[in-house]
């Protein structure tokens, strides 16, 4: 069975070494894999939500895309895209947004967070809050649902977006599936021994608190960035704690076990701090040397980047356009010419195939069926005294005109003048009910020549 695996990077900044450790490193690890169907993307819609600054944006989508491509992403293999190069994506966001909750939304992480803020700095609860911030699970919830993502690499901080994304995408198939599951149900991909890698100051690593490690940059700025991780005041020949270590942490997501533990053992002999960083810098100069210098050469021709990203676009439009054609057709946003042709060849084949079948009670009494063109019973008459009764009723009926039809939990049936004269089965449920109310209908429409 092949796995669909979709992740994407926010294009506010320039990716450091958390990025890629935590996401496009695993992310491109998991698309080699023989059975794996990847789509990687530019999240610049989600951009907005957090930066109003265009060259911002600009500069990191080059940046980002070249981080992507020098980190060993093979286009040819994967599908990879813009965000914003994918229209069927902000519809979907909204036909997602009109089944997504209210309340489910009130308990995302990042508007709690906002929330809580306000409040203690005795603000209005939603000062500064946008609707983009407000509803960004379900945008995300269309990057994923869109391509019927298996499994979403994320940190463990974005584990709840994909479950909010099921709960969605379940939310939307109970509605308009009618027992067709257009949705998968996504699972999070989480790397666990380096989900989540510390910063300069042992906090997460992360743009917004300023700790972290460049990726792509010269090996004097990395070189520079970990001489200033924190740690503790432990002189040389001290014994260190290696668990409790942030800088160790960093070393362990990147070197060999071997290595690892080479470096724990030599903590705990004293080995100075000064020399952890160093060995440090030379691991992570040692693995990522030649992809900085395919980063650079990328960055030059920004051309051939969007060369790129176009190629990748059409590829994701090729599933999510028709793809999208279905959900509309299964919320109701069909073309009228659609239905005109299929109201028009309902009537003829109504018109052909209906009959009225007459018989003949054991009582005496005279009754009639209106049979569909399947066979399917719609109508059967009330008793009638003798068969010219019935007869003249049944010639009333397909004269067409305004019919009485009153329905009555799953079943309905026909009034002429005030007197009920023929009742429907009872029907699995109202919509097959209304559904044989429409077929009755066509049955009984006289059809012009």
């Amino acid at each position: 069975m092949t796995t669909r695996i979709l992740t994407g990077i926010t294009t506010t900044g320039t990716p450091h070494l958390g990025n890629y450790a935590g996401a496009i490193r695993p992310a491109i690890v998991a698309s080699r894999q023989s059975d794996a169907d990847s789509f990687y993307f530019l999240a610049d819609y989600h951009a907005l939500i957090k930066c109003d600054d265009p060259l911002r944006i600009q500069r990191s989508r080059l940046e980002i895309a070249a981080t992507w491509l020098a980190a060993g992403l093979d286009v040819e293999r994967v599908t990879f895209y813009r965000q914003s190069d994918i229209p069927e994506i902000p519809e979907l966001t909204w036909l997602l947004t009109c089944v997504a909750g209210k309340g489910l939304l009130n308990r995302a992480h990042a508007y709690k967070a906002s929330v809580d803020k306000n409040v203690e700095a005795g603000e209005d609860p939603d000062a500064g809050i946008t609707m983009g911030l407000f509803s960004y699970p379900v945008l995300m919830a269309a990057d994923i649902l869109m391509f019927n993502a298996h499994q979403v690499p994320v940190g463990r901080d974005q584990i709840q977006h994909v479950e909010m994304a099921r709960d969605i995408g379940q939310r939307f198939n109970h509605l308009f599936g009618n027992g067709k599951e257009f949705f998968v149900m996504p699972e999070a991909l989480i790397e666990e021994s380096v989900a989540t890698l510390p910063g300069l100051d042992g906090r997460k690593m992360s743009k917004s608190y300023d700790n972290t490690i460049p990726l792509f940059s010269g090996a004097k700025e990395m070189k520079d960035a970990i001489s200033r991780i924190v740690t503790d005041s432990r002189l040389p020949g001290e014994a260190k704690d290696p668990d409790n270590s942030h800088l160790f942490t960093l070393y362990q997501a990147f070197a060999s076990k071997a290595r690892s533990e080479q470096l724990r053992a030599d903590l705990l002999q004293g080995l100075g701090w000064g020399d952890a960083k160093q060995r440090l810098f030379q691991l992570l100069d040692g693995e990522l040397g030649e992809a900085r210098e395919r980063y650079h050469r990328l960055i030059e021709r920004p051309t051939d980047l969007e060369d790129i990203l176009q190629t990748g676009a059409q590829k994701a439009r090729r599933i999510a356009t028709p793809f999208l054609g279905e959900l509309r057709e299964a919320v109701g946003l069909r073309s009228l010419r659609t239905i005109a042709q299929a109201v028009t060849a309902t009537k003829k084949k109504a018109s052909k195939a209906a009959r009225f079948v007459s018989f003949r009670e054991d009582d005496g009494s005279f009754r009639f069926r209106l049979l569909a063109a399947d066979g399917e019973q719609l109508l059967l008459s009330r008793n009638f005294a003798d068969g010219k009764a019935a007869g003249a009723v049944t010639r009333q009926l397909q004269q067409g005109g305004e019919l009485d039809i009153r329905t009555q939990g799953e079943s309905f049936s026909v009034w002429l003048e005030d007197v009920c004269v023929a009742d429907s089965p009872a029907f699995a449920d109202t919509a097959a009910r209304d559904a044989a109310v429409q077929s009755l209908k066509l049955a009984l429409t006289p059809q012009q020549d």
